[in-house]
C-alpha cells in the first residue's frame, strides 16, 4: 500500500475514533501529496516525491516551533509538537549522527572535496542518499565539521 493508501486508512481510523489532531495532519498531509502530484502533473507521486512532500511538511512544523518557542506561545508550540509526532510517523527511520557522518565521509572522498568551498559538491552527492532520513541542518553541520 503506497502513502497515500495508507493516509487513507488512517484518516478513516481517526474519524472512527474520533482523533481530532491526528485526523486534521492526516487531511493536511493527504492534501499537500495531491498538491504536489497535480503541480508535477502526475497521477501518483514516486516514493522519492513523497519522501519530499512529507520533509517539507517536517520543515514548516520545525520553522513554526522555533518561532513558536521565542514568542513563547506555549498552546501553539504543543500544538506543532503533536502535528510533528503525527507526521514522522509516515517518515522513514531517521539516521543516527554517527551514521550520517559515516555517509558524509563517504561523500566528501567521492567528490574529492579538500575545503569548505567544496561543500556545495559534497551536498550534491549527498542529499540525495540521505533525503528523508536526516535533517538536513544536521547534515549540513557534519559537512562543515568534516571540511574544516
Amino acid at each position: 500500500m503506497g502513502l497515500l493508501g495508507r493516509l487513507n486508512e488512517d484518516m478513516k481510523q481517526a474519524m472512527k475514533n474520533k482523533e481530532k489532531d491526528k485526523l486534521s495532519v492526516v487531511r493536511m498531509l493527504k492534501a499537500a501529496l495531491q498538491n504536489e502530484s497535480i503541480k508535477l502533473g502526475k497521477q501518483e507521486l514516486s516514493e522519492e516525491e513523497e519522501l519530499t512532500v512529507l520533509s517539507r511538511e517536517v520543515k514548516q512544523r520545525k520553522d513554526s516551533l522555533q518561532e513558536f518557542e521565542k514568542a513563547g506561545r506555549d498552546d501553539l508550540v504543543q500544538k506543532i509538537q503533536s502535528e510533528l509526532e503525527y507526521v514522522n510517523i509516515y517518515m522513514p527511520e531517521q539516521l543516527s549522527e554517527d551514521e550520517v557522518s559515516a555517509i558524509v565521509k563517504s561523500a566528501i572522498a567521492e567528490t574529492g572535496a579538500t575545503s569548505k568551498s567544496d561543500m556545495g559538491k559534497v551536498m550534491g552527492v549527498l542529499m540525495p542518499k540521505v533525503k528523508g532520513k536526516a535533517d538536513g541542518s544536521l547534515v549540513s553541520k557534519l559537512v562543515q565539521r568534516h571540511l574544516s
